[in-house]
């Protein structure tokens, strides 16, 4: 697997839009400008792909557009990051412009860079892990630099600078605070606080005990169940199988494995069948641990739990719940394919080497 290099003033980075193409919308113009001075005040050298901000509706019936700007940004040696704008649903079906292309692929290999994003980028980076590039599940254009406070949200801003700082391994450490979706994202928002508590729970252990390692894999639970069993999209399966991104068994064995819920928040219910798919098809039998990333706004953030205890009563599996990642405000950043250390009996996850190159 090949590793990125870290980021340096001056460098420039990509903003893509894979997924929705709502960073293109005049109503996210105001979001888009904050996301691109807090860019440059990190030194960087913002890069708008030529398609990033076609909107919705054409980007929705031009997945090609979106597979040829991910293109762009890899044939381009002096890009070195790429940033999501956001999630969305359908990104798979970039995946035959892009896994039918010699060259790209050849790119990835070549020249890797820093790709960060989450939510349904998740099918990115399975399809990136299958090339031989590592990725980060992590901070995007609308949800983290677009931030409409005054800065970054504190522990955010400290997981990305890690893009620039990291000089080996690193912990992931429970946030002090809890951050809760706007009502509003609009312009009259622009300096002003999000709504946040105190973090009353920190990790918490659901299942198992002892020390365990792997490299991590995995991401949104939702995209990773209904790219399996093609719940969203009938024919979404199909194009992962036949470019073979999907992880098979002996893909997740000895890794371990982080999950967390959408915005959409499924229902304990939705959320035991999901889990209960993966049990039936062997995963939980082939990863070494689980963690568990905080759902958003705390919405059946009790439930959730009832949910995984019951899953996984009675098996050794060391479990560990409300991990900063994915769609809860504030996020880390968890590299795909690093080693990671993961210690029930401390309430610890480390990151044993360094991702960057």
């Amino acid at each position: 697997m090949r590793k990125p290099q870290k980021l340096y003033k001056g460098d420039k980075v990509a903003i893509v839009s894979l997924s929705s193409g709502v960073l293109g919308e005049n109503f996210c113009k105001h979001e888009l400008d904050l996301a691109i001075n807090r860019l440059k005040g990190f030194g960087l050298i913002p890069t708008i792909m030529p398609s990033a901000l076609k909107g919705i509706e054409y980007l929705q019936s031009h997945p090609e557009k979106r597979a040829e700007d991910l293109k762009s940004a890899f044939a381009d040696d002096d890009i070195k990051a790429i940033i999501c704008a956001i999630g969305g649903d359908d990104t798979y079906r970039l995946v035959p412009f892009l896994m039918s292309d010699i060259k790209f692929i050849e790119n990835v290999r070549n020249h890797p860079k820093i790709f960060t994003g989450f939510s349904d980028t998740t099918i990115n980076h399975l399809m990136f892990q299958k090339i031989g590039m590592n990725t980060f599940y992590g901070p995007n254009i609308l949800c983290d630099l677009a931030e409409l406070d005054n800065d970054m949200l504190p522990y955010t801003k400290e997981y990305f600078e890690l893009f620039f700082n990291c000089t080996g391994a690193f912990e992931i450490k429970s946030s002090d605070t809890v951050y809760f979706e706007r009502e509003s994202y609009g312009k009259e928002e622009i300096g002003t606080p999000r709504k946040y508590k105190k973090e009353n729970h920190g990790y918490e252990v659901l299942n198992g005990r002892g020390i365990v390692t792997g490299q991590l894999l995995g991401g949104c639970v939702e995209s990773i169940y209904e790219a399996y069993c093609g719940s969203r999209y009938k024919d979404e399966f199909d194009v992962l199988n036949k470019y073979d991104i999907l992880p098979s068994l002996e893909d997740w064995k000895g890794k371990i494995l982080f999950l967390e819920t959408s915005e959409e928040q499924p229902s304990p219910d939705d959320l035991k069948i999901m889990l209960e798919f993966f049990l039936k098809q062997g995963i939980f039998n082939q990863v070494n641990g689980l963690i568990v990333g905080k759902p958003i706004d705390e919405v059946y953030y009790d439930e959730y739990k009832l949910v995984y205890k019951e899953v996984f009563e009675g098996r050794n599996l060391p479990v560990m719940y409300n991990l900063n990642f994915g769609h809860c405000s504030p996020r880390c950043i968890l590299p795909y394919g690093i080693m990671a250390e993961l210690n029930v009996d401390n309430k610890t996850l480390t990151i044993l080497e360094n991702p960057f190159d």
